[in-house]
C-alpha cells in the first residue's frame, strides 16, 4: 500500500476537505496514473451528501478522471510510462457475464464504480479527487494527444453518458435529434449529436442559455415553459434525450416524438416516473434509459472527439474550490461543467 493526497467528504453532508488516502500497490495487471484533471459530476454530489442512499464515508469523489502513467505492472501490455489516459465511471467488472463478454461492463452485475465500490480486495474504492490512482489496465482508457486534458476529462462520464443513446437510437443525416436540458450532459449531447450529422433542437426552462446552444451547433432552441413553442413541436422528433433531474412531463415529451420515436433518460429523477400508457402506444413511441457505455464504446468515443474536436466546455479550479463548485452545480451557475486541477494533489 500507498498514500496519496485527496479531498475527501468525512461524512453526510459534511465539506470536502484534505485528506491522505492508501492505494493498492501496483500489481501485474494494474496502471498507476498520476491524476491531472478530474470532473465534478452531479452523481459526485448526489454520493458525497447520501441522497442516494449510506456512503462508506470517508468518500473520495470522481470518475472523470484523465492523467499520465506513471508505472504499470510486469503484465501490462496496453499502456507504458508517459502515456495520456483516463479512468471513468467503473474499474472492474467479473469479465465473464454475458454483458462483460458483450462489452456491455456498466451492465455486469459485478461492476465496481471507481467510487464508493467495493474492490475484489474488499477495500472501497477512492475516485480521482486524488494525486494517484491504481487501476487495471482493461478499465484504463487512452486520451487521444489532440484532445485538452481538461476539457476531455467530463468526456469520461458525461461524454458517453451522451454517446452511447445516441449511437444506439441511430442519431445521424436524416434524424432530427432533441436535448432537454443544457448542462454538463447536455451541452456534450448537442456537440457529438451535430457532429453525427443530425439536425438538433435544444429544449430548456428557459430561452436564458439560446446563444450557446446554438453556438454549440443546434439549430433551433425552445423554452419548455412556452406552451405554444411545444405545441409547434408535435410529431418532429426521432430521438429525445431528457439529460434533467426534475420530474419530466413524459406525456408533453412523448407528443413532440415522430411515429417510432424514442425518449430516452439519463437523467435520475428522485421521484418515480408517471408513464400514461395513452400517450406510449399512440405512435409505438419507446422510453428507454441509458447509463454510460461500456470499455470499447468509451474508447470509441474518445477516438471520435479527438477527430471532430469536441471536449466539454469548462471551468477550472482547484481543490479547495470543490465545496464552493458544488454549490454553484446545484444553482446551475456553471458553464458547463466543473474540472478540478489536481497538480497540488501528489
Amino acid at each position: 500500500m500507498f498514500t496519496t493526497d485527496a479531498f475527501a467528504a468525512p461524512a453526510e453532508g459534511a465539506p470536502l476537505g484534505p485528506a491522505t488516502i492508501t492505494r493498492r500497490e501496483v500489481g501485474p495487471h494494474d496502471v498507476l496514473i498520476d491524476v491531472a484533471y478530474c470532473g465534478i459530476c452531479h452523481t459526485d454530489i448526489h454520493h458525497v451528501r447520501g441522497e442516494w442512499g449510506p456512503q462508506p464515508y470517508p468518500l473520495v469523489p470522481g470518475h472523470e478522471i484523465v492523467g499520465t502513467v506513471a508505472s504499470v505492472g510486469a503484465e501490462v501490455s496496453r499502456f507504458a510510462p508517459g502515456d495520456r489516459v483516463g479512468v471513468g465511471c467503473m474499474v472492474r467488472s467479473c469479465g465473464e457475464c454475458a454483458s462483460c463478454e458483450a462489452g456491455q461492463e456498466q451492465d455486469c452485475p459485478g461492476m465496481v464504480g471507481t467510487y464508493a465500490g467495493t474492490d475484489a480486495d474488499g477495500t472501497v474504492t477512492q475516485g480521482g479527487y486524488a494525486g494517484k490512482i491504481v487501476v487495471g489496465q482493461n478499465f484504463v482508457l487512452r486520451v487521444p494527444d489532440g484532445l485538452d486534458p481538461a476539457g476531455a476529462a467530463p468526456l469520461l462520464c458525461a461524454g458517453v453518458t451522451m454517446y452511447s443513446p445516441l449511437r444506439r437510437y441511430g442519431a445521424g443525416p436524416g434524424r432530427k435529434v432533441a436535448v432537454l436540458g443544457l448542462g454538463g450532459l447536455g451541452h456534450v449531447g448537442v456537440k457529438l449529436a451535430v457532429a453525427m450529422g443530425a439536425e438538433v433542437t435544444v429544449l430548456s426552462q428557459t430561452l436564458k442559455k439560446l446563444e450557446d446552444g446554438l453556438r454549440l451547433g443546434a439549430t433551433e432552441f425552445h423554452a419548455t415553459g412556452d406552451a405554444a413553442a411545444l405545441a409547434g413541436l408535435a410529431g418532429r422528433f426521432d430521438l429525445l434525450i431528457s439529460t434533467v433531474t426534475a420530474p419530466p412531463d413524459l406525456p408533453t415529451l412523448l407528443s413532440l416524438l415522430a411515429p417510432g420515436g424514442t425518449l430516452v433518460n439519463v437523467g435520475i429523477p428522485a421521484e418515480p416516473l408517471v408513464l400514461p400508457a395513452f400517450s406510449l402506444i399512440m405512435g409505438r413511441k419507446t422510453v428507454a434509459g441509458s447509463l454510460f457505455g461500456g470499455i470499447a464504446e468509451t474508447q470509441e468515443m474518445l477516438d471520435f472527439c479527438a477527430t471532430h474536436g469536441i471536449t466539454a466546455d469548462v471551468e477550472v479550479i482547484t481543490p479547495e474550490g470543490i465545496n464552493d463548485a458544488y454549490e454553484r452545480v446545484l444553482a446551475s451557475d456553471v458553464r458547463y461543467r466543473f474540472v478540478i486541477d489536481t497538480a497540488a494533489l501528489s
